[in-house]
């Protein structure tokens, strides 16, 4: 009976630990004290440590030799990686929910995208609650066009990726109002049009019409296409702004 009990503390702080990472509700890079995370979850030592180790296996934290855990950070490196993953595992599923989607897919895949639609933001401005709603209609969005694949085990592959990438989205998301918040306007605008161009409606329609009307080689390219957009915000949020400091301290001096 105690052993029951203590599985279902563990279970408990595993789900709320990671429901919070994937939701960036605990930052990228963050340190995971046990004390803080007793105190704000009101959890105790054993099934935070389960739970801490569970999530490391997952890769949504990492071990700091002596000092504990910490949210597994963000990067270029990661994003692109997972980016190759996706398209390795995610285009196969599209082409096979085309081939196999009967009208039922069709269905969901409009009922997703006109969610979608009506779920309207301004990237610069938006909430964190604006946010969530907006992820929640993305994510239904793509798991309505690969929603008639068949084969489990790419299925299986594609949610342990999306889950890695729901983070980078969400950092991303919130970039231009964190960048804001602590004057660091260099570089905001780029940040800003990039994260417009990603979380457009147009996209997704051109997505759901090519996977309508079959045409598998329109579709696996908007896809590639679609996939490879996060790549890009990345470097307008991050990378952009940091190699445009570079370039300011090393540029010469005009006398």
């Amino acid at each position: 009976m105690q052993d029951s009990a203590q599985s279902t503390k563990t279970e408990s702080a595993y789900r709320l630990l990671r429901r919070d990472i994937l939701a960036t509700r605990l930052r990228p890079g963050a340190p995971m004290k046990l004390s803080a995370l007793r105190d704000r979850y009101e959890l105790g030592w054993t099934p935070l440590r389960e739970a801490l180790s569970r999530l490391e296996a997952e890769g949504l934290v990492t071990a700091i030799s002596n000092r504990g855990f910490a949210v597994a950070p963000v990067s270029r490196e990661a994003l692109e990686d997972l980016t190759r993953a996706r398209m390795v595992i995610e285009i196969p599923l599209l082409v096979e929910s085309i081939e196999n989607g009967g009208s039922d897919w069709e269905s969901a895949v409009v009922t997703a995208h006109y969610r979608l639609s009506r779920c309207r933001i301004a990237a610069e401005t938006a909430s964190e609650s604006e946010i969530d709603e907006w992820d929640e209609r993305h994510a239904a969005f793509h798991a309505a066009l690969i929603g008639a694949a068949r084969s489990s085990w790419l299925s299986r592959f594609q949610a342990t990726i999306s889950d890695q990438l729901r983070r980078h989205h969400r950092f991303l998301s919130l970039a231009p109002a964190l960048r804001a918040a602590e004057g660091r306007h260099e570089g905001y605008q780029e940040a800003v049009a990039a994260l417009h161009d990603a979380m457009a409606i147009e996209h997704h329609t051109a997505l759901m019409d090519a996977a309508l009307d079959r045409d598998i080689e329109r579709a696996r390219r908007l896809m590639t296409e679609h996939i490879g957009i996060t790549v890009h915000v990345y470097v307008q949020s991050e990378d952009g702004a940091h190699a445009r400091h570079r370039d300011s301290e090393t540029a010469p001096v005009a006398e």
